[in-house]
């Protein structure tokens, strides 16, 4: 997954400004306690990163 895949992902579920805040402000615990950024900046895969968010936010099967 590409960079630009995950934020048009995050921008569908959340809508483009809540997603950059979710991105910033919420520890999520399948990224080991980090924000989505933090983990982006550490170098974590992407597709990691989104899977992390579905299971933090119980997001659809078809989402994901």
């Amino acid at each position: 997954m590409r960079l630009t895949e995950f934020w048009a992902r995050m921008n569908k579920q959340f809508g483009s400004g809540y997603a950059e805040s979710v991105a910033r402000d919420h520890v999520v615990a399948g990224l080991g306690g980090a924000t989505v950024d933090e983990a982006l900046t550490r170098g974590d895969d992407v597709k990691d990163v989104w899977r992390a968010v579905c299971e933090e936010f119980d997001l659809p099967a078809r989402e994901r």
